[in-house]
């Protein structure tokens, strides 16, 4: 009787309820709930499930992956950074106000680390994400398909927050560079991208050689955006070298 009223409550959209009814019910009469507090609980349980579920999805679609905490990072380790900054985009402002932030630095000095936090915190905080590297964006939208790419250009210029990781790793031709401008075009002064890239500006021609648009992309990209460079060596080389050194002595 209890797994066919479960799944009455599951046809009904109280799939919340559904999930934890002996519980609630065995809550519920040892508490002596009243019937109007009996239907507040099933509002909260009901409203803190499809919370945690959406969020989840949300997770799922932004493709985060693993990532290290920011309150494990030690800020003392670049030669240069605006610690300032990249706190107030970890509180994800820069969304709200529908600016842009670009994290320009050369490997293990923590730009996809703090982009993913930012993207993580996001997702927390109920807004869309999409987080790719460069190279898995442009890849799917250079399709044959005109209908598929407009589909996929309208797929990314949804969500609150968009992550493009790792711009400058790889070089593309003319047609890659219209394609991230399309991109960063649709969401002009409407929603938020954040870039991470290991070349100033002035390099991304060795990117995108023989772009027209290069220009106009930046213009695009960094008109309301707050754009920062962090400098130093890279700590995961370093940790490599205490491991191996760490190893060497236990052996």
């Amino acid at each position: 009787m209890m797994s066919d009223l479960a799944a009455g409550l599951s046809q009904i959209g109280l799939t919340g309820l559904a999930a934890q009814l002996p519980d609630f019910l065995s809550r519920a009469g040892k508490a002596r709930m009243s019937s109007p507090v009996v239907l507040e609980e099933v509002v909260r349980l009901e409203t803190l499930y499809r919370s945690q579920k959406s969020a989840e999805r949300r997770m799922r679609s932004a493709h985060i992956g693993s990532f290290k905490p920011v309150a494990d990072f030690d800020w003392n380790w670049p030669k240069k950074i605006d610690r300032d900054l990249i706190e107030n985009a970890l509180s994800l402002d820069f969304i709200t106000a529908r600016r842009n932030l670009v994290l320009i630095a050369t490997n293990g000095l923590g730009k996809t680390m703090f982009s993913k936090n930012i993207a993580f915190l996001a997702v927390q905080a109920g807004l869309s994400v999409i987080f790719r590297t460069a190279a898995e964006l442009l890849s799917d939208l250079s399709c044959d398909s005109p209908q598929r790419r407009r589909q996929r250009l309208a797929f990314y210029g949804r969500p609150d927050l968009l992550c493009i990781d790792e711009i400058g790793y790889l070089s593309y031709d003319d047609r890659a560079a219209d394609l991230l401008f399309e991109v960063v075009n649709r969401r002009y002064e409407r929603r938020s991208v954040l870039v991470t890239t290991n070349l100033c500006f002035a390099d991304w021609n060795t990117i995108f050689p023989n772009a027209t648009c290069l220009t106009t992309l930046l213009d695009r990209l960094t008109h309301h955006a707050d754009v920062t460079l962090l400098e130093g060596e890279s700590y995961r080389t370093f940790e490599s070298q205490r491991d191996a050194a760490t190893r060497r002595r236990r052996k």
